[in-house]
């Protein structure tokens, strides 16, 4: 059976992404710092932590494929972000995600085979209160693209996906439904509703499918049409 390695796959997107390849009879390996059944539990902000999760995972068989979800919000104006915020943000955001690669790698290049996918977010085009989080976010998209020109040659594609809201647990906290801002969120997005992970996981599978050969050092934004502009603008 073929492997998928899902980072801050235990719940949220990432739990959606799992489940969309379990459905497409691929064998799904969850890190996550939260517990979840058949998970392996560790904290990805920390390299050695990260180097034995990864050894773990790798110890049942090789991986073809990634998707680097895992992540961290740390939300602050300019002004307020401490370099704790920024560092840990960069460490789980953006470092974990070229460990992870480096770290299954070799198996692609022996299969001649491999998927990346860079779960990043809409904010990589900047938004207010997230100089750390857009910043790490946009990361994963330049490294995709650097990764398809490096791996395309051994039949592995790195593509990263956008997400603009999507409704989680964690988003609910942050917009309570019925809230007048959760209102203004909704008003923003062409389609008029947030997205869900289900939305988001689809196109992972799409991008993980041995179909996408030909698509490589791309950015999916699955945002109902936020990154497209203001409508009557």
């Amino acid at each position: 059976m073929e492997r998928v390695l899902v980072t801050g796959g235990a719940a949220g997107i990432g739990a959606a992404i799992a489940d969309m390849c379990r459905d497409a009879g691929w064998e799904a390996v969850v890190i996550d710092a939260a517990p979840c059944p058949g998970g392996i539990v560790a904290d990805l902000s920390d390299p050695g932590a990260a180097a034995a999760a990864l050894e773990e995972a790798l110890s049942g068989g090789p991986i073809t494929r990634l998707v680097n979800n895992v992540g961290l919000v740390a939300p602050a104006a300019l002004a307020d972000q401490t370099l704790a915020e920024f560092d840990r943000a960069a460490a789980l955001n953006l470092r974990c995600a070229m460990q992870c690669a480096q770290a299954v790698l070799p198996g692609m290049r022996a299969a001649g085979f491999g998927r990346i996918v860079n779960i990043a977010s809409r904010a990589a085009l900047g938004k207010e209160g997230r100089t750390a989080y857009s910043a790490t976010k946009a990361g994963l998209i330049g490294m995709a693209k650097t990764w398809a020109l490096e791996l395309g040659a051994d039949g592995i594609t790195a593509n990263a996906i956008g997400p603009g809201p999507i409704a989680t647990e964690l988003f609910d906290r942050a917009n309570p439904p019925g809230a007048p801002r959760t209102q203004a969120i909704i008003d923003a997005v062409p389609v008029k509703r947030v997205g869900t992970p289900a939305d988001v996981a689809h196109a992972a599978r799409y991008l993980l499918s041995a179909e996408a050969g030909f698509v490589t050092g791309q950015c999916l934004y699955v945002c109902g049409g936020m990154t497209v502009g203001a409508a009557g603008a």
